[in-house]
């Protein structure tokens, strides 16, 4: 089994902990948050004074951290005690560039390093059923495939280095646009005398299905498990679908890609977040549809 130094417990990073302790991994973590640091202990994780503490002469160094630069922080600040071979994997959802400088600060000492975001939420992170969208070299990807197995549902590998935050700008832009358009749908329908079951019944085993739909239907009722059906509470907060919409949005610069639906789905994120509503599920966005008339 592996020594880990895992750097971010929070809401995904601490039940990710977790899972690896279960999987019969020493982890050593590290987080800003007392709480958080209280209940890493709980599961099991020694607990370093400073992310330098947890990283050092470990096999492995895992972080889950809000931002770009919080990584790249972190990567450079730990740098001088992470030792040659040791494997590197950032499971934080970040920007295109941060994610090349990770592994480049990495490959500069002599580390493998893997850009690994994820997918299926709080959930996801406890039930370790989580997607991990993995970028990096082929020697990288095989050595990461065994410490992601506890914490994993499926792993796909996505290619080269930032290969992995490439696939997961892409994928939540594409849900953020499918559930303004699913979120329409169901206000028209009701507005045009469908009820929501009906509506539901047609769409979910017809050419309109979506996993907006069949998972994590906007209205409450057809999909029992949804947030829908617990007043909108997350699940995965609208704050962060903004987070990564503007991700996806950067990204499409960078690279002069047209992405018309990405962007006007940034700005209806933008409104709804800038309303107070950061911190409600993001398929609440079906809100907007409902108070707002066409002008």
């Amino acid at each position: 089994m592996a020594t880990i130094g895992f750097i971010g417990l929070g809401n995904m990073g601490g039940p990710m902990a977790a899972n690896l302790v279960k999987a019969g991994h020493a982890v050593r973590g590290f987080d800003l948050s007392e709480p958080a640091i209280e209940q890493a202990r709980k599961d099991g994780c020694e607990i370093a004074a400073s992310a330098k503490e947890a990283a050092a002469d470990r096999d492995v160094i895992i972080t889950m951290l809000p931002a770009g630069k919080h990584v790249t922080a972190v990567f450079d600040d730990i740098k001088d005690v992470v030792r040659a071979g040791a494997l590197m994997i950032d499971s934080s959802t970040i920007d295109i560039a941060s994610a090349r400088e990770a592994h480049e600060i990495a490959q500069s000492i002599g580390a493998l390093c893997v850009d690994a975001p994820v997918s299926g939420g709080i959930m996801g992170a406890i039930n370790g059923t989580l997607t991990f969208m993995a970028g990096g070299s082929d020697a990288s990807l095989e050595a990461a495939a065994p410490i992601l197995e506890p914490m994993a549902g499926r792993v796909v590998n996505c290619g080269a280095a930032t290969a992995g935050q490439a696939a997961k700008v892409c994928n939540n832009m594409i849900l953020a646009i499918t559930m303004i358009g699913t979120g329409e749908a169901f206000e028209l329908g009701r507005r045009l005398g469908l009820t929501d079951q009906a509506l539901f019944d047609v769409v979910s085993t017809a050419s309109g299905q979506s996993w907006s739909t069949t998972t994590y239907c906007p209205v409450p009722g057809p999909v029992p498990t949804s947030p829908a059906n617990n007043d909108y509470k997350p699940g995965f907060a609208a704050d962060l679908m903004l987070k990564d919409l503007g991700l996806s949005q950067d990204a499409a610069g960078m690279t002069d890609a047209f992405t018309p639906l990405g962007a006007h789905a940034l700005e209806l994120y933008q409104q709804f977040c800038d309303d107070g509503n950061g911190g409600v599920d993001f398929s609440g966005i079906i809100k907007v549809m409902q108070t707002a008339k066409k002008v």
